[in-house]
């Protein structure tokens, strides 16, 4: 009993000193907690999706889910090659062209109507609290904090690892000019010496005008957050983005459920819906879309193309690596609406 005690203490020691450091980020402060707490989506001290959803579907527990993980994944989780890619000059663009460049998962660059933005950008090679672990696809990182001009508007939709990245958005703080991102999360990036005045923290259903011609609507997802063990202590986003020109939804990670319909009926038709595709399991449905729901949330958004994201640079579930584009594909053209298909780095013309 004397050994097992102090086994765990040791344990318990080093767990705790790993998580005191700087990149697990910070809990909000007493302005941030208030306004948290005021938030109809915030009960019982954490945040939760508009209808129930569990973690894993029921019968399901978190042992088989770790079995499966280390004995049952495919032989083609990760690519055996290395990734074609094409490395846009995003210093050079002209000012005037309306593009998207995606660099893999669900990081992304767009520039329209001449303002310049960055979405949940992740370039330091992993998403994981452990450096050489969860490590991106060769091929998968041609870009840099360097290869990337100023930002004026930084989206991050939520704190998972692989969509905030501690050393990316570090890096890339003398460049933004302002983050857009869900309650709670702006305490990780003061942390991280961002200022106050630069972070827009939102709660769902809330309206910002960043600048004329462009308004940002928060909206909902099914999902859910965190850093470190407990869940669920920051919001998650998804953003109805409009210029003077286009209308793009930037979905965030989200399993399927009612709110496509309620945000399509609200803010559709969309030019373009961005959404996750990739990293589903049937074991955990309701916190990440199949690629056939995929389609289904397009049709929901009435939108007039998909662009597929979310896959193609870290194997963080069972399925093939190329899978999901393979699935969304076929039931694309099945339903006849329109995704778009690229390879990392490449110019997409608006």
């Amino acid at each position: 009993m004397i050994l097992t005690a102090s086994i765990l203490a040791v344990l318990f020691i080093v767990t705790f000193t790993f998580i005191q450091q700087p990149k697990f980020g910070m809990q909000p402060d007493e302005d941030q907690l208030i306004k948290m707490k005021n938030s109809p989506n915030y009960k019982d001290g954490k945040f939760k999706n508009i209808n129930p959803t569990p973690d894993l579907i029921e019968g399901v527990s978190y042992f088989r889910v770790l079995y499966d993980f280390l004995f049952k994944k495919s032989k083609r989780n990760i690519p055996q090659h290395i990734l074609p890619s094409h490395k846009t000059d995003l210093l050079s663009l002209d000012p005037a062209k309306n593009v998207l460049v995606w660099f893999g998962h669900s990081s992304y660059f767009i520039q329209v109507d001449g303002k310049k933005i960055l979405v949940d950008p992740v370039f330091s090679g992993s998403a994981s609290p452990v450096k050489y672990t969860t490590l991106s696809f060769r091929g998968s990182d041609i870009y840099t904090t360097d290869d990337l001009p100023e930002i004026d508007y930084l989206f991050i939709s939520h704190d998972h690892w692989d969509h905030l990245d501690y050393e990316t958005v570090v890096k890339i703080q003398p460049k933004v000019k302002k983050v857009i991102t869900g309650l709670g999360v702006g305490a990780h990036l003061q942390y991280w010496g961002y200022s106050k005045a630069k972070i827009i923290e939102k709660d769902w259903n809330e309206q910002v005008i960043l600048d004329p011609g462009f308004i940002v609507n928060t909206t909902p997802a099914r999902h859910f957050s965190g850093r470190e063990f407990k869940r669920n202590r920051t919001l998650w986003l998804s953003f109805v983005f409009k210029t003077p020109t286009m209308k793009l939804f930037l979905g965030g990670d989200s399993g399927y459920d009612t709110h496509f319909k309620t945000i399509g009926d609200t803010f559709g038709p969309f030019d373009l819906a961005i959404l996750e595709c990739g990293q589903y399991n049937p074991y955990w449905k309701y916190i990440h879309m199949m690629p056939e729901e995929v389609v289904q949330a397009g049709i929901d958004l009435h939108a007039k193309k998909i662009l597929p994201v979310h896959w193609s640079k870290f194997a963080l579930s069972l399925h093939a690596w190329d899978e999901p584009i393979k699935r969304i594909t076929i039931e694309s053209n099945n339903r006849n609406i329109p995704i778009i298909t690229t390879i990392i780095g490449a110019a997409i013309d608006l």
